[in-house]
C-alpha cells in the first residue's frame, strides 16, 4: 500500500476528484477512478467518490495498491490480417476480440502481441506497454489499424492524428434512422459520471465532432459511412446513442438485445473500413481499405432480406 498527503492546488479548483489524481499523481483516469471507488481518496476527512469535486486548499489523503504494469505477451493471432507492410509503417486488418495494446484487466490478445508473435519489430517510441501505437481501435471494433515500426514514421503519425490530417472513415449500422440522412455531431465527449467503463456526452468532455452519411437503409436499421474528424475512445457508439441510434449489437450503449440476436451479432457493428494519410516515409498519400468480416455480412444479409 502506498499513501501521499497533498494540498489541492488552485488550478483544480472544481476539478474531479478522477481527472485531479491523474493530473497530481500520474494515474491514468481509469486507475484514478479504482482508487476513489475503493474509498481510497479522503479531503480533510471526508471519503470523496471519482465524480466529487474538490476545493483549491482542501487536503487529500490518498492511498491505494500498486499494479503491476502490463506487458506485450506475443500470442499469434491467424486472423489478424497484413494490408502493408514496409520499413516504417505496418496496416493490419484487425479482427474483433483483439485489443490495440495491453492494459490492466485485459487478458486477452493484442494487436502488439499478435505484430512481436509474427517477428515484427516495432518502434521504440511510446510507453512501454504500447510502443509504435498511434491510434487504437475498440477491441470489439474490427478494421484498419497503422503501427509504426521506425521511430520517425512514430512521430510523423502521432503528429498527424493530433492534426487530423489522417483520413479516418467507419462503417456502422445503427438503429432506426438518422435524421438528417446525413450530418455532423458536435459534442464533447467524456467519462461516464458513474458507470466505470463508459463514456458520454459531457459539458466539460473533450471536443468530439462525427460527420455522418446514410448508405442503405433498411426496416429498422440503417448503414453509414462516418468520417472522424476527432479520435476520442468509444466516440461513434456515444455519439449515435446519444442521438439515440446506437450501434446495432452494442448492449453498454442502448442497442436492443433482440435485434442483436436475430442478426447473429456478439459485438457493435462498426468497422475501420478506410484509413488514408501521407506516408511518413515517403509523403506520399497511401489509402487502405478493409472488406466487412463475416459477421458483419451475415447481419446485412439478414436486414436486406427483411
Amino acid at each position: 500500500m502506498e499513501s501521499r498527503t497533498l494540498p489541492v492546488p488552485d488550478g483544480l479548483d472544481g476539478a474531479r476528484v478522477d481527472a485531479a489524481l491523474a493530473k497530481m499523481l500520474g494515474f491514468s483516469r481509469t486507475f484514478a477512478a479504482e482508487v476513489a471507488d475503493a474509498g481510497g481518496v479522503v479531503a480533510d476527512g471526508r471519503t470523496l467518490g471519482r465524480s466529487d469535486r474538490l476545493h483549491a486548499g482542501s487536503w487529500l489523503e490518498v492511498a491505494w495498491t500498486p499494479k503491476a504494469e502490463p506487458v506485450v505477451i506475443p500470442v499469434a493471432v491467424p486472423e489478424l490480417g497484413i494490408v502493408h507492410d514496409d520499413d516504417d509503417i505496418v496496416v493490419i486488418d484487425k479482427p474483433a476480440g483483439v485489443a490495440a495494446h495491453p492494459s490492466l484487466g485485459w487478458e486477452g490478445p493484442t494487436v502488439l502481441g499478435a505484430l512481436a508473435a509474427a517477428g515484427f519489430r516495432i518502434a521504440t517510441s511510446g510507453p512501454a506497454e504500447r510502443q509504435g501505437i498511434v491510434h487504437r481501435l475498440d477491441a470489439g471494433t474490427s478494421g484498419l489499424m497503422v503501427v509504426a515500426k521506425s521511430e520517425r514514421a512514430y512521430v510523423a503519425l502521432k503528429r498527424a492524428f493530433k492534426d487530423r490530417t489522417v483520413e479516418k472513415i467507419y462503417h456502422a449500422v445503427v438503429q432506426g434512422h438518422p435524421d438528417p440522412l446525413a450530418g455532423t455531431i458536435d459534442a464533447p465527449i467524456g467519462r461516464h459520471r458513474t458507470h466505470p467503463w463508459k463514456f458520454a456526452v459531457t459539458a466539460d468532455g473533450k471536443d468530439s465532432v462525427t460527420h455522418y452519411e446514410t448508405i442503405e437503409a433498411f426496416r429498422g436499421a440503417s448503414l453509414l459511412e462516418i468520417h472522424l474528424e476527432t479520435g476520442r475512445t468509444h466516440q461513434i457508439r456515444v455519439h449515435m446513442a446519444a442521438h439515440r441510434h446506437p450501434c446495432v449489437g452494442d448492449p453498454l450503449y442502448g442497442a436492443d438485445p433482440t435485434l442483436s440476436a436475430r442478426l447473429g451479432l456478439t459485438r457493435q457493428w462498426l468497422h475501420a473500413h478506410r484509413l488514408a494519410f501521407a506516408h511518413p516515409g515517403t509523403r506520399e498519400w497511401v489509402a487502405f481499405t478493409s472488406p466487412y468480416p463475416a459477421d458483419f455480412q451475415h447481419a446485412l444479409e439478414v436486414l436486406r432480406e427483411e
